[in-house]
Protein backbone atom coordinates (compact mmCIF):
# COMPACT_ATOMS: atom_id res chain seq x y z
CA UNK A 1 0.00 0.00 0.00
CA UNK A 2 0.90 3.76 -0.54
CA UNK A 3 0.20 5.86 3.35
CA UNK A 4 1.31 9.41 2.02
CA UNK A 5 2.40 11.38 -1.01
CA UNK A 6 4.17 14.72 -1.00
CA UNK A 7 4.56 17.08 -4.09
CA UNK A 8 7.58 18.61 -4.94
CA UNK A 9 7.15 22.45 -6.12
CA UNK A 10 8.42 23.12 -9.66
CA UNK A 11 11.75 24.48 -9.82
CA UNK A 12 12.85 23.03 -6.46
CA UNK A 13 14.74 20.15 -8.00
CA UNK A 14 18.33 20.23 -10.23
CA UNK A 15 17.71 19.46 -13.50
CA UNK A 16 20.40 16.93 -13.40
CA UNK A 17 20.61 15.53 -9.87
CA UNK A 18 24.12 14.60 -8.29
CA UNK A 19 25.68 11.52 -8.33
CA UNK A 20 26.46 10.23 -4.96
CA UNK A 21 30.30 10.05 -4.39
CA UNK A 22 31.74 7.94 -1.57
CA UNK A 23 34.99 10.00 -0.71
CA UNK A 24 36.98 9.45 2.61
CA UNK A 25 34.34 11.48 4.76
CA UNK A 26 31.25 10.13 3.43
CA UNK A 27 32.67 6.54 4.15
CA UNK A 28 33.65 7.04 7.58
CA UNK A 29 30.06 8.75 7.95
CA UNK A 30 28.19 5.77 6.74
CA UNK A 31 30.42 3.06 8.66
CA UNK A 32 29.14 4.13 11.90
CA UNK A 33 26.05 4.77 11.05
CA UNK A 34 26.10 1.25 9.34
CA UNK A 35 27.31 -0.23 12.76
CA UNK A 36 24.87 1.32 14.56
CA UNK A 37 22.21 -0.46 11.92
CA UNK A 38 23.83 -3.81 12.49
CA UNK A 39 23.56 -3.88 16.13
CA UNK A 40 20.00 -2.91 15.97
CA UNK A 41 19.54 -5.50 13.37
CA UNK A 42 20.82 -8.42 15.88
CA UNK A 43 19.18 -7.50 18.60
CA UNK A 44 16.41 -8.08 16.73
CA UNK A 45 17.44 -11.52 15.67
CA UNK A 46 18.12 -12.18 18.88
CA UNK A 47 14.81 -11.47 20.06
CA UNK A 48 13.05 -13.36 17.40
CA UNK A 49 14.40 -16.39 18.65
CA UNK A 50 13.53 -16.04 21.97
CA UNK A 51 10.39 -15.02 20.82
CA UNK A 52 10.01 -18.35 19.09
CA UNK A 53 11.76 -20.59 21.50
CA UNK A 54 8.66 -19.14 23.95
CA UNK A 55 6.44 -19.67 21.08
CA UNK A 56 7.48 -23.73 21.34
CA UNK A 57 6.70 -23.88 17.10
CA UNK A 58 2.68 -23.09 18.03
CA UNK A 59 2.79 -19.62 15.82
CA UNK A 60 0.70 -19.82 12.62
CA UNK A 61 1.46 -19.52 9.03
CA UNK A 62 0.01 -16.47 8.38
CA UNK A 63 1.85 -14.63 11.03
CA UNK A 64 5.07 -16.15 11.20
CA UNK A 65 7.61 -13.79 10.64
CA UNK A 66 5.68 -11.16 9.89
CA UNK A 67 4.03 -7.23 11.69
CA UNK A 68 0.09 -8.39 12.60
CA UNK A 69 -0.10 -4.56 11.89
CA UNK A 70 0.61 -5.00 8.11
CA UNK A 71 0.15 -8.68 7.58
CA UNK A 72 -3.53 -8.09 6.09
CA UNK A 73 -1.72 -6.05 3.29
CA UNK A 74 0.91 -8.73 2.87
CA UNK A 75 3.75 -6.38 2.37
CA UNK A 76 6.11 -9.43 2.58
CA UNK A 77 5.31 -9.82 -1.07
CA UNK A 78 4.97 -6.49 -2.59
CA UNK A 79 7.95 -6.83 -4.77
CA UNK A 80 6.86 -9.59 -6.52
CA UNK A 81 5.92 -9.80 -9.79
CA UNK A 82 2.79 -9.34 -11.18
CA UNK A 83 0.60 -11.50 -12.99
CA UNK A 84 0.76 -9.79 -16.75
CA UNK A 85 -2.08 -7.21 -17.74
CA UNK A 86 -1.49 -5.99 -14.35
CA UNK A 87 0.70 -4.18 -13.80
CA UNK A 88 0.46 -0.01 -14.09
CA UNK A 89 0.65 0.93 -17.42
CA UNK A 90 0.76 5.06 -16.12
CA UNK A 91 2.84 7.78 -17.96
CA UNK A 92 4.52 8.26 -14.63
CA UNK A 93 7.74 6.52 -14.10
CA UNK A 94 10.40 6.19 -11.04
CA UNK A 95 13.33 8.89 -11.49
CA UNK A 96 14.80 7.31 -8.23
CA UNK A 97 13.94 5.42 -5.36
CA UNK A 98 15.26 5.11 -1.72
CA UNK A 99 15.17 1.88 0.20
CA UNK A 100 13.71 2.37 3.97
CA UNK A 101 14.81 0.66 6.96
CA UNK A 102 10.97 0.41 7.65
CA UNK A 103 7.75 0.69 6.49
CA UNK A 104 6.88 4.47 5.97
CA UNK A 105 3.91 6.84 7.67
CA UNK A 106 4.53 9.84 6.75
CA UNK A 107 6.49 12.35 4.18
CA UNK A 108 7.47 15.88 4.15
CA UNK A 109 9.54 18.16 1.87
CA UNK A 110 11.74 20.47 3.19
CA UNK A 111 14.48 22.53 1.68
CA UNK A 112 16.79 23.26 4.82
CA UNK A 113 20.22 21.51 3.78
CA UNK A 114 21.51 19.24 5.96
CA UNK A 115 24.31 16.74 6.21
CA UNK A 116 26.75 16.51 2.97
CA UNK A 117 25.44 19.56 1.07
CA UNK A 118 24.68 21.87 4.62
CA UNK A 119 27.58 24.20 3.63
CA UNK A 120 26.22 24.71 0.65
CA UNK A 121 24.16 28.11 -0.45
CA UNK A 122 20.86 28.56 -1.52
CA UNK A 123 17.81 25.86 -0.61
CA UNK A 124 17.75 22.48 -1.34
CA UNK A 125 15.54 19.63 -2.27
CA UNK A 126 15.13 16.62 0.47
CA UNK A 127 12.61 14.98 2.27
CA UNK A 128 11.86 13.96 5.80
CA UNK A 129 10.47 10.30 6.31
CA UNK A 130 8.64 8.99 9.15
CA UNK A 131 8.61 5.13 9.79
CA UNK A 132 7.71 2.65 12.15
CA UNK A 133 11.20 3.02 13.52
CA UNK A 134 11.06 5.86 16.07
CA UNK A 135 14.25 7.46 13.81
CA UNK A 136 13.15 10.16 11.21
CA UNK A 137 15.25 10.18 7.92
CA UNK A 138 15.95 12.58 6.25
CA UNK A 139 17.14 12.19 2.29
CA UNK A 140 18.73 14.55 -0.59
CA UNK A 141 16.32 13.91 -3.48
CA UNK A 142 18.79 15.78 -5.85
CA UNK A 143 21.48 12.46 -5.10
CA UNK A 144 21.07 9.28 -6.93
CA UNK A 145 22.11 6.17 -5.56
CA UNK A 146 22.07 7.35 -1.71
CA UNK A 147 23.23 4.62 0.40
CA UNK A 148 21.79 6.43 3.98
CA UNK A 149 20.41 10.15 5.00
CA UNK A 150 22.02 12.67 5.27
CA UNK A 151 20.61 13.17 8.48
CA UNK A 152 19.17 10.70 11.14
CA UNK A 153 17.02 12.69 14.43
CA UNK A 154 16.12 11.19 17.06
CA UNK A 155 19.16 8.22 16.56
CA UNK A 156 19.85 6.42 20.07
CA UNK A 157 23.47 6.10 21.75
CA UNK A 158 23.80 2.46 21.54
CA UNK A 159 26.72 2.45 23.87
CA UNK A 160 24.82 3.74 27.04
CA UNK A 161 22.42 0.72 27.04
CA UNK A 162 22.78 -2.37 28.26
CA UNK A 163 23.56 -5.40 26.99
CA UNK A 164 20.18 -7.27 26.68
CA UNK A 165 18.11 -4.42 28.00
CA UNK A 166 14.54 -4.45 25.76
CA UNK A 167 13.95 -1.62 24.17
CA UNK A 168 11.50 0.82 25.98
CA UNK A 169 9.02 2.58 24.74
CA UNK A 170 8.43 5.00 27.51
CA UNK A 171 8.24 8.98 26.13
CA UNK A 172 11.21 10.73 26.79
CA UNK A 173 12.49 14.41 25.60
CA UNK A 174 15.49 13.42 23.85
CA UNK A 175 14.28 11.29 21.10
CA UNK A 176 10.49 9.67 19.94
CA UNK A 177 10.11 5.93 21.28
CA UNK A 178 8.16 4.58 19.08
CA UNK A 179 6.34 4.84 15.50
CA UNK A 180 6.68 8.53 13.60
CA UNK A 181 3.27 9.67 12.56
CA UNK A 182 3.11 12.82 11.08
CA UNK A 183 5.57 15.74 10.22
CA UNK A 184 5.81 19.01 9.74
CA UNK A 185 8.44 21.64 8.51
CA UNK A 186 8.71 25.39 9.55
CA UNK A 187 8.20 26.94 6.55
CA UNK A 188 9.32 30.52 8.07
CA UNK A 189 11.91 29.05 10.39
CA UNK A 190 13.58 27.14 8.04
CA UNK A 191 15.37 24.78 10.69
CA UNK A 192 12.50 23.59 12.98
CA UNK A 193 10.73 20.56 11.91
CA UNK A 194 7.62 18.72 14.44
CA UNK A 195 7.03 15.17 14.77
CA UNK A 196 4.24 13.65 16.27
CA UNK A 197 4.47 9.85 17.69
CA UNK A 198 2.66 6.97 18.90
CA UNK A 199 4.68 7.61 22.22
CA UNK A 200 2.08 10.26 22.72
CA UNK A 201 4.38 13.17 22.59
CA UNK A 202 5.18 16.20 20.04
CA UNK A 203 8.82 17.32 19.27
CA UNK A 204 10.62 20.39 17.82
CA UNK A 205 13.83 19.26 15.76
CA UNK A 206 16.61 21.95 15.01
CA UNK A 207 18.00 20.78 11.94
CA UNK A 208 20.78 22.82 12.39
CA UNK A 209 22.22 21.09 15.07
CA UNK A 210 20.05 17.49 14.22
CA UNK A 211 19.24 17.85 18.03
CA UNK A 212 15.72 17.66 19.49
CA UNK A 213 14.90 21.49 20.64
CA UNK A 214 11.92 21.15 22.43
CA UNK A 215 9.28 17.79 23.40
CA UNK A 216 5.41 18.37 24.83
CA UNK A 217 3.42 15.83 26.41
CA UNK A 218 -0.11 16.95 26.12
CA UNK A 219 -1.62 14.43 24.72
CA UNK A 220 -2.09 10.92 25.93
CA UNK A 221 -2.51 8.74 23.11
CA UNK A 222 -1.20 8.33 19.39
CA UNK A 223 -0.82 11.71 18.24
CA UNK A 224 -1.75 11.36 14.52
CA UNK A 225 -1.42 14.50 13.08
CA UNK A 226 0.17 17.95 13.55
CA UNK A 227 0.35 21.22 11.47
CA UNK A 228 1.94 24.74 11.24
CA UNK A 229 0.36 27.95 10.82
CA UNK A 230 0.76 29.18 7.82
CA UNK A 231 0.34 32.98 9.23
CA UNK A 232 1.43 32.68 12.82
CA UNK A 233 4.99 31.26 12.15
CA UNK A 234 5.06 29.41 15.64
CA UNK A 235 1.74 28.11 16.46
CA UNK A 236 1.74 24.41 15.83
CA UNK A 237 -1.71 22.21 15.99
CA UNK A 238 -1.64 19.23 16.67
CA UNK A 239 -4.72 16.07 16.92
CA UNK A 240 -4.36 12.78 18.77
CA UNK A 241 -6.32 9.46 19.06
CA UNK A 242 -6.96 10.35 22.68
CA UNK A 243 -9.98 12.39 20.62
CA UNK A 244 -8.20 15.53 21.19
CA UNK A 245 -7.45 18.98 18.99
CA UNK A 246 -4.62 21.32 20.66
CA UNK A 247 -3.84 24.80 19.74
CA UNK A 248 -0.61 26.25 21.00
CA UNK A 249 2.15 28.79 20.55
CA UNK A 250 5.62 26.71 20.58
CA UNK A 251 6.81 29.02 22.75
CA UNK A 252 4.43 29.06 25.60
CA UNK A 253 2.98 25.26 24.98
CA UNK A 254 1.30 25.58 28.69
CA UNK A 255 -1.05 28.48 27.69
CA UNK A 256 -2.96 26.53 24.82
CA UNK A 257 -6.52 25.94 23.44
CA UNK A 258 -7.74 22.74 23.10
CA UNK A 259 -11.04 21.13 21.58
CA UNK A 260 -12.41 17.26 22.86
CA UNK A 261 -14.01 15.42 19.85
CA UNK A 262 -16.27 12.09 19.24
CA UNK A 263 -13.63 10.09 17.59
CA UNK A 264 -9.90 9.74 16.87
CA UNK A 265 -8.52 12.37 15.03
CA UNK A 266 -7.46 11.80 11.47
CA UNK A 267 -5.74 14.63 9.81
CA UNK A 268 -5.65 18.48 9.92
CA UNK A 269 -5.42 21.66 7.72
CA UNK A 270 -4.91 25.00 8.69
CA UNK A 271 -7.58 27.37 6.15
CA UNK A 272 -4.71 29.13 4.29
CA UNK A 273 -7.77 31.42 3.51
CA UNK A 274 -7.83 32.50 6.70
CA UNK A 275 -5.40 31.02 8.93
CA UNK A 276 -7.55 31.42 12.38
CA UNK A 277 -9.54 27.98 11.20
CA UNK A 278 -8.55 24.88 11.15
CA UNK A 279 -10.28 21.50 9.75
CA UNK A 280 -10.17 18.10 11.85
CA UNK A 281 -11.20 14.82 10.14
CA UNK A 282 -12.08 11.82 12.10
CA UNK A 283 -12.43 8.13 12.03
CA UNK A 284 -16.26 8.45 12.79
CA UNK A 285 -16.48 10.05 8.77
CA UNK A 286 -16.80 13.72 10.20
CA UNK A 287 -14.95 16.77 9.01
CA UNK A 288 -15.38 20.47 11.52
CA UNK A 289 -14.18 23.30 11.31
CA UNK A 290 -13.16 25.28 14.17
CA UNK A 291 -12.35 28.79 15.47
CA UNK A 292 -8.21 28.85 16.37
CA UNK A 293 -9.18 31.15 18.81
CA UNK A 294 -12.08 30.05 20.66
CA UNK A 295 -11.10 26.69 22.53
CA UNK A 296 -13.49 23.85 23.39
CA UNK A 297 -16.07 25.66 21.58
CA UNK A 298 -18.40 24.08 18.86
CA UNK A 299 -17.55 24.08 15.47
CA UNK A 300 -18.18 26.66 12.96
CA UNK A 301 -19.98 23.07 10.79
CA UNK A 302 -20.16 20.15 11.04
CA UNK A 303 -19.87 17.82 7.85
CA UNK A 304 -20.46 14.37 7.23
CA UNK A 305 -18.20 13.42 4.69
CA UNK A 306 -18.06 9.71 4.81
CA UNK A 307 -19.56 6.94 6.27
CA UNK A 308 -16.33 5.29 6.98
CA UNK A 309 -12.78 7.12 7.97
CA UNK A 310 -11.91 10.13 6.67
CA UNK A 311 -8.41 9.01 6.35
CA UNK A 312 -7.28 12.18 4.07
CA UNK A 313 -8.26 15.86 3.82
CA UNK A 314 -6.67 18.71 2.04
CA UNK A 315 -7.24 22.07 1.60
CA UNK A 316 -6.65 23.59 -1.96
CA UNK A 317 -4.35 26.65 -1.18
CA UNK A 318 -4.86 28.40 -4.88
CA UNK A 319 -8.86 28.05 -4.78
CA UNK A 320 -10.68 29.55 -1.88
CA UNK A 321 -13.37 27.02 -0.38
CA UNK A 322 -12.08 23.80 -2.24
CA UNK A 323 -11.61 21.40 0.02
CA UNK A 324 -11.00 17.41 -0.49
CA UNK A 325 -11.88 14.40 1.50
CA UNK A 326 -10.46 10.44 0.99
CA UNK A 327 -12.06 7.40 3.21
CA UNK A 328 -11.57 3.93 3.69
CA UNK A 329 -14.69 3.58 2.14
CA UNK A 330 -12.78 3.77 -1.30
CA UNK A 331 -14.37 7.60 -2.25
CA UNK A 332 -12.70 10.76 -2.81
CA UNK A 333 -14.95 13.58 -3.24
CA UNK A 334 -14.38 17.23 -4.06
CA UNK A 335 -16.95 20.33 -1.72
CA UNK A 336 -17.32 23.61 -1.69
CA UNK A 337 -17.33 25.60 1.61
CA UNK A 338 -18.11 28.81 0.69
CA UNK A 339 -19.87 31.08 3.39
CA UNK A 340 -19.19 27.94 5.93
CA UNK A 341 -22.31 25.74 4.24
CA UNK A 342 -20.20 22.90 2.64
CA UNK A 343 -21.69 21.48 -0.33
CA UNK A 344 -20.52 18.22 -2.59
CA UNK A 345 -19.08 19.21 -6.12
CA UNK A 346 -18.28 16.34 -7.28
CA UNK A 347 -17.33 12.53 -6.08
CA UNK A 348 -15.48 9.18 -7.19
CA UNK A 349 -15.23 5.81 -6.63
CA UNK A 350 -11.47 4.72 -6.71
CA UNK A 351 -11.97 1.53 -5.07
CA UNK A 352 -11.12 -0.72 -7.78
CA UNK A 353 -8.29 1.26 -8.65
CA UNK A 354 -6.24 2.38 -5.39
CA UNK A 355 -8.30 0.83 -2.37
CA UNK A 356 -8.85 2.28 0.86
CA UNK A 357 -7.58 5.42 0.46
CA UNK A 358 -4.78 6.83 2.91
CA UNK A 359 -3.08 10.04 1.59
CA UNK A 360 -4.60 12.85 -1.18
CA UNK A 361 -3.09 16.11 -1.95
CA UNK A 362 -3.77 19.18 -4.30
CA UNK A 363 -0.79 20.13 -6.19
CA UNK A 364 0.88 23.69 -5.67
CA UNK A 365 1.59 24.56 -9.00
CA UNK A 366 -1.58 23.35 -10.53
CA UNK A 367 -4.41 23.81 -8.32
CA UNK A 368 -7.14 21.60 -9.55
CA UNK A 369 -4.80 18.35 -9.99
CA UNK A 370 -5.23 15.90 -7.15
CA UNK A 371 -2.83 12.99 -6.39
CA UNK A 372 -4.28 10.37 -4.06
CA UNK A 373 -3.11 6.96 -3.52
CA UNK A 374 -4.25 3.75 -0.83
CA UNK A 375 -4.24 0.41 0.12
CA UNK A 376 -3.76 -0.84 -3.52
CA UNK A 377 -0.47 0.78 -3.84
CA UNK A 378 -1.19 3.00 -7.00
CA UNK A 379 -0.92 6.58 -7.94
CA UNK A 380 -3.75 8.35 -9.24
CA UNK A 381 -3.52 12.02 -10.53
CA UNK A 382 -7.33 13.55 -11.01
CA UNK A 383 -7.43 16.93 -12.80
CA UNK A 384 -10.23 17.85 -11.24
CA UNK A 385 -11.11 21.02 -13.21
CA UNK A 386 -12.05 18.41 -16.40
CA UNK A 387 -15.43 17.99 -14.72
CA UNK A 388 -17.95 20.35 -15.17
CA UNK A 389 -19.55 20.59 -11.95
CA UNK A 390 -16.11 21.61 -10.83
CA UNK A 391 -15.71 24.19 -13.40
CA UNK A 392 -18.96 26.03 -12.39
CA UNK A 393 -18.65 26.02 -8.93
CA UNK A 394 -14.74 27.44 -8.58
CA UNK A 395 -15.37 29.81 -11.48
CA UNK A 396 -13.29 33.32 -10.96
CA UNK A 397 -11.89 31.94 -7.15
CA UNK A 398 -8.65 29.93 -8.73
CA UNK A 399 -5.49 32.31 -9.06
CA UNK A 400 -4.19 29.95 -11.41
CA UNK A 401 -6.37 29.24 -15.02
CA UNK A 402 -7.58 25.85 -15.22
CA UNK A 403 -7.60 23.70 -18.43
CA UNK A 404 -11.32 24.19 -19.56
CA UNK A 405 -10.59 22.54 -22.89
CA UNK A 406 -10.93 18.82 -21.81
CA UNK A 407 -14.52 17.06 -22.49
CA UNK A 408 -14.35 14.48 -20.23
CA UNK A 409 -13.27 13.68 -16.69
CA UNK A 410 -9.86 13.05 -16.25
CA UNK A 411 -7.66 10.45 -14.40
CA UNK A 412 -3.59 10.13 -14.88
CA UNK A 413 -2.10 6.79 -14.24
CA UNK A 414 -5.42 4.24 -13.77
CA UNK A 415 -6.46 2.01 -16.17
CA UNK A 416 -9.24 2.86 -17.83
CA UNK A 417 -13.04 1.62 -16.50
CA UNK A 418 -15.79 1.07 -19.27
CA UNK A 419 -17.78 1.24 -16.78
CA UNK A 420 -20.37 4.32 -16.78
CA UNK A 421 -19.97 6.61 -14.20
CA UNK A 422 -22.08 6.68 -11.71
CA UNK A 423 -24.72 9.23 -11.17
CA UNK A 424 -22.36 10.70 -7.89
CA UNK A 425 -19.15 11.11 -10.25
CA UNK A 426 -21.14 13.38 -12.84
CA UNK A 427 -21.26 16.85 -12.60
CA UNK A 428 -22.00 18.53 -8.66
CA UNK A 429 -25.48 20.01 -9.83
CA UNK A 430 -27.45 16.78 -10.78
CA UNK A 431 -26.54 15.70 -7.06
CA UNK A 432 -29.34 15.40 -4.37
CA UNK A 433 -27.41 17.39 -1.77
CA UNK A 434 -30.86 16.67 0.77
CA UNK A 435 -29.11 13.78 2.48
CA UNK A 436 -25.92 15.12 2.61
CA UNK A 437 -26.40 18.91 4.17
CA UNK A 438 -29.46 20.48 5.95
CA UNK A 439 -30.37 22.81 3.00
CA UNK A 440 -32.01 25.80 5.69
CA UNK A 441 -28.47 25.46 7.99
CA UNK A 442 -30.65 26.30 11.66
CA UNK A 443 -28.05 24.17 13.05
CA UNK A 444 -24.71 25.20 12.38
CA UNK A 445 -24.52 27.32 15.55
CA UNK A 446 -24.74 24.60 17.75
CA UNK A 447 -22.43 22.07 15.98
CA UNK A 448 -25.12 19.45 14.54
CA UNK A 449 -24.41 17.03 12.37
CA UNK A 450 -24.57 18.40 8.73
Amino acid sequence: MISALQWVRRGAAQARPDKYNLDEKEFNRISEFAAQHLADAKEDLEEAKKAEKIANGMEVETTKGKDPELAEYNLDDYDEEKPEGQENEANMYVHHDIMLPAFPLCLEWLDFRVGRKSEMGGPGNYVAVGTFDPEIEIWDLDTIDNMYPDAVLGAQDKSKKKKGAKKSKKPNKEYHTDAVMALAWNRQHRNILASASADTTVKLWDLTTQQCAHSFSHHTDKVQALAWNPLESTALITGSYDKTVAVFDSRAPDARASWRLQADVECLRWDPHDPQFFYVSTDDGMVQYFDARLGNAQPIFRLHAHDKAVSALDVNINVKGCIVTGSTDGTVKVWDVKENKPSMVTSRNVKNDIGQVFSITFCPDAPFNLAMAGSAGKVNIWDIATNAGVRRAFEGRSIIVANTNADTERVVAVPSDDEPESEEEMDGADIDMDEVLDSDYEEEESGEDV
